[in-house]
């Protein structure tokens, strides 16, 4: 039986206050798959699960619910376009303006289960250990972030079952940055080295003391937000990075006609943005 739309306007209502993302009319699916778990704990339906809360909702209640529904999909080196866009563009245009790059600093906003980081770290590595690269290697340092503390702990341990792995990640990788771990595969201590992980809200304002930043990937996380949300995030990202730095969104965003302040810039497929150098 489907939720009822007092259930659904209270959880949508909740996540919007405490993320900005908005549940619209239509992802009631959603709502009652994310918290079934929850409810089938205490015997319960969901529609008994969130009436039980709303009597007397907790911060840590609050909490489990907003993260149940903000946590997302994600895979090894998700869509390709970006990290090709990295290499073809991002480094050569950063070490034409900053040769030797001394410290090379990336923020993986909404990191999820750790993919992305870890792809970011694994393509470094690559670059800068290729025989092409004949400056001095830089220090690496990579931030990832999410609103989720639960994923946040999966993604420090740096374990993935074989399914994961099968997602995006190539042979060449898997056989070089990680080892088994009974059934399930751990990332090499050289890999996650090199991320930092950190709870973060994008409604907040950059997490302290780790940019200014190179590049930051913010991907798939603008379409959830209304416009306004949307300006205020964008403007603090833009203020922790660097001068020239740049931004990666997800295929179906862009910052055009959005915040001007922006330049786009093509590489091949995909569109990345990059901050103004004043």
């Amino acid at each position: 039986m489907a939720i009822t739309q007092e259930t659904f306007q209270f959880v949508a209502n909740l996540v919007h206050q405490r993320s900005a993302i908005a549940l619209t009319p239509g992802k009631e699916y959603l709502v009652e798959s994310r918290l079934a778990g929850f409810a089938r704990e205490l015997d319960l339906s969901v529609d008994e699960y969130v009436s039980q809360k709303r009597k007397h909702l907790t911060f840590t209640d609050s909490e489990l619910i907003v993260e149940a529904l903000t946590t997302n999909e994600t895979s090894w080196f998700r869509d390709s376009q970006p990290f090709m866009a990295l290499n073809q563009h991002i480094l050569p245009a950063t070490r034409a303006a900053r040769d030797p790059l001394g410290t090379f600093k990336v923020w993986s906003a909404a990191c999820s289960t750790g993919q992305e980081p870890y792809s970011i770290a694994m393509n470094l590595i690559d670059y800068f250990d290729s025989p092409a690269f004949t400056s001095p290697k830089p220090i690496i340092e990579i931030l990832a972030t999410d609103l989720s503390r639960q994923v946040l702990e999966r993604s420090i341990k740096g374990r993935y079952t074989q399914l994961e792995v099968n997602r995006g990640l190539p042979a060449m990788n898997l056989v070089r940055h990680f080892q088994r771990a009974g059934t399930e595969w751990e990332i090499s201590p050289q890999i996650r080295s090199m991320v930092k992980f950190q709870r973060h809200n994008l409604l907040d304002l950059p997490p302290a003391g780790n940019g200014p930043f190179d590049v930051v990937f913010l991907r798939n996380v603008l379409i959830y937000f209304d416009v306004p949300t949307k300006l205020s995030v964008l403007n603090r990202i833009r203020g922790a990075m660097r001068p020239g730095g740049y931004l990666i969104l997800g295929a179906a965003e862009t910052t055009v006609g959005l915040d001007d302040s922006w330049k786009r810039v093509q590489v091949g497929r995909s569109s990345i943005y990059q901050k103004a150098w004043n």
